[in-house]
């Protein structure tokens, strides 16, 4: 295999067992292919046949340095690479015919890949997301502790799991997840696998919620994290936010990170309070 030679292969478990260790050996920065690839792994063939995605790694003397996903629906994730290694994968990847709607990575390198890939197809490219990573530190309680307490989700909270998954879709722009709630698939949207920790007022309702990744690789995700607007304001985002922090420990996670938009000071200052460290920037880019 050539210095920049991508292998490719539909064989998910053959992929990961060439580039599991390379996902494994980074989880924080990694966190996303991680979940994405572990879905994938999961899911089953439905009405219209298997599932379908493309995955590929580079090696250097046997050595992994990058890896890439490609989904059916053309959601393109890739690891960080150089702009050597996006200028290679770009030029395979046209050679072949495959056509990603978007790439989503750590900014250098979905930046480097948008440029590539229009210098190789004149596809142009347009920024839709960017958000910084942070990876829990010493995880630091808030200062005053809201009234009320922390308590994971049953199967009883999904139609109010639902509705506030819903409400911050709608709140962030997420259009797809819209539509798979929407059309009644709530397994199938990228909630459906989540672990939910609710904060509950003294009284029994809840106030806030929390996300969770299963464990993966040594780490787990909190995503999202949601308070209804006249709710904010009073600390529950933050003590739901450790609440599923201490879970994710508790079930023994050695890295647990979150997304926070670069634009809200306000989440990014609470998340440090709490003991989240920011640790790299993402971006995503969609082509025409």
């Amino acid at each position: 295999m050539l210095p920049n030679e991508w292998h490719l292969t539909q064989d998910v478990e053959d992929f990961l067992a060439h580039a599991g260790d390379f996902l494994r050996s980074r989880p924080a920065l990694h966190n996303t292919p991680l979940t994405d690839i572990e879905k994938l792994r999961m899911r089953k063939p439905d009405a219209q046949g298997p599932v379908t995605a493309v995955f590929g790694r580079q090696e250097v003397r046997g050595e992994v340095h990058g890896v890439f996903y490609l989904t059916s629906r053309g959601r393109l994730g890739l690891t960080p690479l150089s702009v050597e290694q996006t200028e290679a994968l770009a030029a395979r990847l046209a050679v072949l015919g495959h056509s990603p709607a978007h790439v989503i990575a750590d900014h250098d390198t979905a930046t480097a890949f948008a440029h590539s890939w229009q210098r190789h197809t004149g596809a142009a490219s347009a920024l839709f997301w960017r958000t910084h990573l942070h990876r829990l530190g010493t995880l630091t309680p808030p200062r005053p502790r809201p009234e009320g307490r922390g308590r994971l989700t049953g199967a009883t909270d999904r139609e109010h799991l639902v509705r506030w998954c819903r409400e911050f879709c709608v709140e962030v722009g997420e259009q797809p997840s819209i539509e798979v709630i929407d059309a009644g698939s709530w397994d199938d949207s990228r909630f459906g696998d989540r672990h939910f920790t609710f904060w509950e007022s003294p009284e029994g309702t809840p106030v806030s919620m929390a996300a969770a990744t299963s464990l993966i690789g040594g780490m787990v995700r909190i995503d999202p994290v949601y308070t209804p607007a006249h709710l904010r304001g009073r600390g529950y985002a933050g003590a739901v936010t450790v609440e599923a922090s201490r879970a994710a420990l508790d079930a023994g996670a050695s890295d647990v990170v979150l997304f926070t938009d670069p634009d809200n000071p306000t989440s990014n200052a609470l998340y440090r309070r709490i003991g989240y460290v920011h640790l790299a920037d993402f971006a995503g880019y969609r082509f025409s």
